[in-house]
């Protein structure tokens, strides 16, 4: 090591801010992009039968337009990482804001199903976007010593944006009587639901002009004067700022921008923690998270329940990730990332060998009352155990875990693969679901308790730890 290494106990790791409600302002004002993910991902559940019966679709070609938004989020996935470390991670939020604002637009006024698709595949890419720079950019504006609680803000976001997407959905069915294609001011009840999230976007958008750029950035651009403004307005000005710096710098000097060769490394591909980011990422949507929030409005009807009932169902399963998430944010920094985890799966594991028992029960469009009953408290508590483990601890970890020199390329090709495997998910669960919606919910059980011996073998604990750390 140099003589500017950092110490044993790293300074940053002991700063304090002088202003930490600052701080939760700016960690929030970035986590707007995780509230519009949240938003816009779950927002199409309340439009999906109308879709089906307006444009006359199948299930297989109902699920690819449902899906189709998750090969842009890969996309803006893949390359938001490259993209930030050419013009700042700040530019990368302000460009979603704006794809956000412009398929929520084109969303409500499709004049096609291949319009409304392509309009899905834009708000995917922002959405992709979202996905990288929120967590990047809060990993690297926190104080070590609040890192976890503050990087959960990303998943805290999310899980409000699905719940507030969920209550907006219920409230605009009620005001068009029930009918998700009643009229409400020339348009059809669900061409509103995707509308209003222009909203949301364009908050986002000028938020992202009151908030500061990412002082790891400023230094690598040569801005080192505005990068100790910003160390000192998010460590605290009791920091010693010139150390913090040069243990910035040192560990710039250690790496080169990344890029995706740096990830490459053995036979396997990548290098080992590369894929274990990717596993991570993975199993996070093969436990079959978002079909909860995609589709529990149609699953619910497919059973027996009223559309109303429905979307009131989807609105509790909500409030229940929120519930969640804030377990997840209180527990992340005292127990660690690890055990969340393993909690997690056992408990996923259980609630959907739960729910695959009582859909194996379905005659027609109906269920016994009492399988029915198991069956929406096993939903909900899939969703808990899922919230207070997985939902959150993903994030964080994939803030955290990879070194300095490839950290925004492997965040990046971790979040691309977290998309295609929702994508494999999102667009196979009608299909499945029509074959047999017990045995669906068979494969997210047994992936649920797959994830338990990958987290014990390859995943290490990366509380406390100084990004500098990670290697």
């Amino acid at each position: 090591m140099t003589s500017t290494a950092p110490p044993t106990i790293p300074e940053g790791r002991k700063a304090q801010p002088d202003h930490l409600g600052h701080v939760i302002f700016i960690t929030a004002a970035a986590a707007m992009g995780g509230f519009l993910f949240g938003y816009d991902s779950s927002v199409i559940n309340g439009a999906v039968e109308a879709i089906r019966g307006r444009y006359e679709v199948g299930s297989a070609g109902l699920a690819q337009v449902i899906a189709i938004a998750l090969i842009g989020c890969a996309i803006g996935a893949a390359t938001a990482g490259r993209i930030a470390d050419r013009i700042g991670r700040i530019r990368v939020m302000q460009i979603a804001a704006a794809l956000f604002t412009i398929s929520a637009v084109g969303s409500a006024l499709p004049f096609a199903l291949w319009d409304l698709a392509m309009w899905r595949v834009l708000g995917g890419i922002a959405i992709g976007m979202a996905s990288v720079i929120g967590p990047a950019y809060i990993a690297e504006v926190a104080p070590p010593a609040y890192r976890g609680r503050l990087g959960s803000f990303q998943q805290a976001a999310i899980v409000i944006g699905i719940a507030v997407s969920q209550l907006v959905n219920w409230g605009i069915l009620n005001l068009a009587d029930g009918d998700q294609r009643g009229k409400l001011a020339g348009l059809e009840a669900w061409q509103w639901m995707l509308g209003v999230m222009v909203v949301p976007a364009l908050l986002y958008g000028l938020l992202s002009f009151a908030i500061p750029e990412s002082p790891r950035f400023l230094i690598s651009v040569g801005k080192t004067d505005k990068a100790k403004e910003v160390l000192a307005e998010v460590e605290g000005r009791g920091v010693d700022l010139d150390h913090r710096v040069a243990e910035i710098k040192d560990a710039m000097r250690r790496e080169h921008k990344s890029s995706f060769k740096d990830l490459l490394g053995g036979k396997a591909g990548f290098l080992p923690i590369v894929w274990v980011g990717i596993g991570l990422s993975v199993f996070q949507q093969l436990v079959g998270i978002n079909v909860a929030f995609y589709y529990s409005s149609t699953l619910w009807q497919s059973v027996g329940i009223n559309p109303s009932s429905s979307f009131f169902y989807s609105f509790t399963t909500s409030i229940i990730n929120i519930i969640g998430t804030v377990i997840a944010m209180i527990f992340v920094d005292k127990i660690g990332r690890r055990p969340l985890a393993l909690i997690g799966s056992a408990g996923m594991a259980v609630s959907l060998a739960l729910e695959a028992w009582a859909f194996a029960s379905k005659t027609g469009d109906t269920l016994p009352t009492a399988q029915g009953t198991v069956a929406l408290i096993a939903a909900h508590s899939f969703v808990l155990f899922f919230a207070l483990s997985w939902g959150v601890v993903v994030w964080v970890f994939l803030g955290e875990m990879f070194p300095n020199k490839i950290r925004a390329a492997a965040l990046g090709v971790a979040a691309c693969a977290q998309w295609i495997a929702n994508w494999a998910i999102t667009a196979s669960f009608p299909s499945l679901s029509d074959w047999n919606l017990s045995g669906t919910y068979v494969i997210y059980t047994v992936f649920a308790l797959l994830s338990i011996p990958f987290v014990l073998k390859f995943v290490k604990e990366t509380k406390g730890k100084a990004l500098e750390e990670m290697g």
